[in-house]
C-alpha cells in the first residue's frame, strides 16, 4: 500500500476540497483524484460522496479514516526515528548565489528541524564550478541550473525562477516598452561567463546592430549593487531583488522579447550519501512551496492593482450622480424699482 495515497486521503478528508489538498501536497488535482480512485479500487469501497460540492466522506470513508491517520502517523514517527539515528555526520552542499538570496534560508530551517544531528557545510559558487566539485567528490549535493549528464548523477528538478530585466529608476527606463536594442545603449551586467543566463544574453544581443557592453560578474550581491547604483541593466530573478524593488532602488523593465525563466535543479551522485537524496527532495518541496507562494502573491497584487484602478472611476461617477445640479443663472435683468409717489402738501 502506498503511504502517499493514504496521506492524500487523510488531507482530503480534513480539507474536503480537491484543489486545497493538491496545493497542500504540492501536486495536481488530477493526481489527488487518481490516488483516491486507487484506494477505492484497492478496498472496493467508495470513500467520498461525489454528489456534493465538497469532498464528503461516506460511512466507509469515515471508518477508514481512523486507520489511515494511525498509519500515516506511525510512518512519520518511524521515518523521523530512523533519520535521527542514521543521518548524523556531515553533508556538503553546493549552491548558486541566486538560491542563497531566495529560498535557501527556508531550506536550512527545515534541515535544522528534521536533521538536528547533521552538520552542514555550504559552498556558494557558480554552476560550472559546483558541477566540477560534485564530479571530484568535493560536495555531496549541488543546487544549481544545469542537469549533469551521465548515469553517475541523479538530477531532480526544483522550480523555475522567472527572470526580468531590472535597472535603477534614475536611468528612466521604467514604464515604457523596450527592446534589446534600447538596452544595448547601457552597460549589460551579466552572470558569470559560461552560465545559462549569460548564454541567453549573448544570443539576445547577437542581432543588435550596436554591440552591447557585457560585463560578467560572479557575485550576485555585486550585480545588484551595481545595477542599483545606475551602472547598467541586468536580467535578474525578481525573487532575489524583492527588497530593492520595495525600497525603489530597482524597477522592473518591460522588454520584448521576455527573458526566459531560469530552471533550477538538485544534483547528487547516484551512489552517494542516502541523506543527499532526501535533502534534494526536501529542497524540491521548499522550492515549489516558495514558488507557489510568490505566484499567489503576484496574482493577489495584480488583483489589488485592478481594484485600485477601478475605484476612482466609480467614486467620480457616484459623486457626479449624487451632487445636486447648480441653479441656472438668469440673464434677464430684474425690472426697475418703482419710485415712491410724492406726497402733496396739505392745505391748512
Amino acid at each position: 500500500m502506498n503511504i502517499r495515497f493514504l496521506e492524500t486521503f487523510v488531507w482530503l478528508a480534513k480539507l474536503e476540497n480537491f484543489r486545497l489538498t493538491a496545493e497542500k501536497l504540492h501536486t495536481t488535482q488530477a493526481a489527488v483524484s487518481s490516488r483516491i480512485a486507487s484506494l477505492e479500487e484497492a478496498f472496493d469501497v467508495r470513500l467520498f460522496d461525489r454528489n456534493t460540492r465538497s469532498a464528503t466522506l461516506t460511512p466507509a470513508g469515515r471508518r477508514m479514516l481512523a486507520y489511515a491517520e494511525r498509519i500515516v502517523r506511525l510512518d512519520g514517527e518511524m521515518r523521523r526515528d530512523i533519520d535521527a539515528a542514521s543521518d548524523a555526520g556531515l553533508i556538503r552542499i553546493g549552491v548558486i548565489e541566486s538560491i542563497v538570496h531566495s529560498w535557501f534560508p527556508a531550506l536550512m530551517a527545515q534541515l535544522r528541524e528534521r536533521y538536528p544531528r547533521l552538520d552542514v557545510e555550504i559552498t556558494s559558487d557558480t554552476t560550472l564550478h559546483l558541477v566540477r566539485l560534485l564530479s571530484t567528490d568535493g560536495v555531496d549535493l549541488i543546487l544549481q541550473t544545469d542537469p549533469v549528464p551521465g548515469p553517475d548523477f541523479t538530477n531532480l528538478p526544483l522550480c523555475e525562477f522567472p527572470v526580468r530585466w531590472a535597472a535603477s529608476p534614475r536611468l528612466g527606463l521604467g514604464g515604457q516598452p523596450l527592446d534589446v536594442a534600447r538596452l544595448a545603449e547601457f552597460p549589460i551586467i551579466s552572470f558569470s561567463r559560461h552560465s545559462g543566463p549569460h548564454a541567453t544574453i549573448e544570443r539576445l544581443f547577437a542581432a543588435v546592430e550596436r554591440p552591447a557592453s557585457i560585463n560578467c560578474i560572479t557575485s550576485v550581491a555585486a550585480m545588484i549593487r551595481l545595477v542599483a547604483d545606475g551602472f547598467g541593466v541586468a536580467a535578474l530573478p525578481p525573487a532575489i531583488i524583492g527588497r530593492e524593488l520595495h525600497e525603489g532602488a530597482l524597477e522592473l523593465l518591460d522588454v520584448e522579447p521576455e527573458f526566459p525563466a531560469l530552471p533550477l535543479v538538485a544534483t547528487y551522485r547516484s551512489q552517494g550519501l542516502p541523506v543527499a537524496a532526501r535533502i534534494a527532495e526536501l529542497a524540491s518541496e521548499v522550492a515549489r512551496a516558495m514558488s507557489a507562494a510568490a505566484s499567489h502573491a503576484k496574482t493577489a497584487a495584480a488583483a489589488r492593482s485592478r481594484r485600485v484602478e477601478k475605484t476612482p472611476a466609480r467614486s467620480a461617477t457616484k459623486t457626479k450622480a449624487n451632487t445636486p445640479a447648480k441653479a441656472k443663472r438668469t440673464t434677464q435683468s430684474a425690472p426697475p424699482a418703482t419710485p415712491p409717489a410724492k406726497r402733496r402738501p396739505r392745505r391748512s
